[in-house]
């Protein structure tokens, strides 16, 4: 997007290093760079680490709409990661090859054309670069020798480690204990460990067996350890410092923790090298967290399979702020779905009266979040509409209050004093910053017909004409009755002062 850098309120961050909200100051006036935490493609994304990306391609767009050229990095993790997230149980690729009865590459090719899938269907916009660790296990080897020669590492028999003592603060992200944990050492199995908050960066191969994916070193052959890969591609990609760092909430006490210290080690100046960490809350089920580990997780398959459009998901979670925990349940979810309906019913209202001309120059205006000239799209505006604008750059700028743009994204579509063509524009404007498709889809377009449905699209619109107008004819019985074959069918039809709207029912 174009427009200046400076337009509008300053953007305000939770920094989780600071617990503070600070004013977005960029490493290099103009610009932004993104590091994410990509998924470890062991399995399908559940909803909850799905919920992560749609928060970093929010805070993406927002950087964009406000004129920064922006660099996004995000890995894939196909190595290293283990099933806890310290030094503790089987690597989770190597897991899934063998429950699956599938080479490791087979393993991580699938999850990951899967999960671009997902991201595609979220509309979330890709990355600048998506690095693979696998790719980069000679960086990371360099990485560690410069650690070593820092005198950050020693050897274990199982493998290289980071001594967290010798960096400062070792923790302050993840405010933890670690006198407690010292304690807690005393008397538990460190296994040679100096401190109880050291970690591995190069997992050595058991001597009497093989791991399905292994390179040589300097400390034998083995596999990095997940912390490092992330310090290694984001250091890479974005240089030190940068700007952003982002993850799940689960990430701030582990493993950003560590890549924390890897990195003061690592540049030697005493700089973590990333100026704001941003974290996400959870997805939750009832009281807990989702979680794979614990079996039968929600996919975005499953919410495709209830007849749901992916992008009510991605209004359902705009409807919170990213730093709060959000309950996932399938009638929170198909009130969404009524609201996402609702705004594109309005937005086509408004399309037809502005003109079709009009209607595809801004559809085509903002097709491309990466190029959008923002500052063509608010010019003109009438002093009327322009106050809708500066409702939209408040919000953003108050930490990413997505919750708050919607809310004014109602209020202008309900405004009858705006002239079409405004209030088309500003929906544009919303548009590049929410991703739901306000000018690309119809309200139609939302409606996917479930697995098993025996009507078609173009039988339930004409039994919905049939059934306006048996009720225009006062032919209750008759209109009734398409009622119930609707609702036999699947169809749940809403009656509304625009008119008769109609959805497919959760299976």
């Amino acid at each position: 997007m174009t427009m200046p850098a400076t337009r509008g309120k300053p953007l305000q961050l939770f920094d989780s290093m600071t617990r503070m909200l600070r004013e977005f100051v960029p490493v290099r006036a103009g610009k932004a760079g993104i590091y994410s935490c990509g998924p470890t493609v062991y399995n399908y994304a559940h909803l909850g680490n799905l919920r992560a990306y749609l928060f970093t391609d929010t805070l993406r767009r927002v950087l964009l709409f406000k004129g920064y050229a922006v660099t996004q990095v995000m890995n894939i993790t196909d190595v290293g990661h283990l099933t806890s997230d310290a030094d503790a149980g089987e690597d989770k690729m190597e897991k899934a090859a063998a429950q699956q009865h599938r080479s490791v590459w087979d393993i991580a090719r699938h999850y990951t054309d899967a999960f671009l899938a997902d991201m595609a269907a979220l509309n979330i916009l890709p990355p600048d670069h998506q690095p693979k660790a696998t790719d980069h296990i000679q960086g990371m080897i360099d990485f560690n020798r410069k650690l070593e020669a820092a005198g950050h590492t020693y050897l274990l028999p199982d493998g290289l480690y980071f001594d967290t003592s010798t960096v400062p603060d070792y923790g302050r992200l993840g405010r933890l204990d670690i006198e407690g944990q010292k304690a807690g050492a005393r008397v538990a199995d460190t296994h040679g460990k100096r401190n109880p908050t050291d970690f591995c960066l190069w997992r050595k191969s058991p001597a009497d067996s093989r791991r399905l994916m292994e390179w040589d070193s300097p400390w034998g052959t083995g596999a990095p350890g997940w912390h490092l890969e992330c310090s290694e591609m984001s250091l890479r990609f974005l240089g030190a410092p940068f700007d952003i760092h982002t993850g799940g909430i689960d990430h701030r006490q582990v493993h950003h923790c560590n890549e924390v210290a890897q990195n003061m080690g690592f540049l030697g100046n005493g700089d973590a090298g990333v100026r704001y960490w941003l974290h996400n809350e959870f997805l939750v089920l009832g009281d807990d967290k989702m979680s794979k580990s614990k079996g039968g997780f929600l996919r975005l398959q499953t919410v495709l399979d209830q007849g749901i459009h992916p992008l009510v998901y991605r209004y359902f979670c705009l409807q919170a702020s990213y730093r709060k925990p959000l309950e996932f349940g399938w009638e929170g979810l198909k009130g969404a779905g009524a609201g996402l309906k609702r705004i594109h019913l309005r937005v086509a209202e408004l399309a037809a009266r502005a003109g079709a001309d009009t209607a595809t120059r801004l559809r085509d205006a903002v097709a491309n979040p990466l190029t959008a000239d923002v500052a063509a799209l608010s010019t003109p505006l009438a002093d009327g509409a322009r106050r809708y604008l500066a409702d939209l750059d408040a919000a953003l700028s108050d930490d990413l209050n997505t919750p708050r743009a919607l809310a004014a994204l109602n209020t202008l579509l309900a405004d009858d004093a705006l002239a079409a063509t405004d209030a088309l524009r500003l929906a544009a404007l919303f548009e590049l910053v929410l991703g739901i498709r306000l000018l690309a889809m119809t309200a139609d377009d939302l409606n996917l017909r479930a697995k098993d449905a025996a009507l078609t699209d173009d039988r339930i619109s004409a039994l919905i004409e049939e059934r306006n107008l048996a009720r225009k004819n006062r032919d209750f019985a008759r209109a009734d009755a398409i009622r119930d074959e609707l609702d036999a069918g699947g169809v749940l039809i809403k009656d509304g002062p625009q008119g008769t709207t109609w959805e497919w029912k959760p299976a």
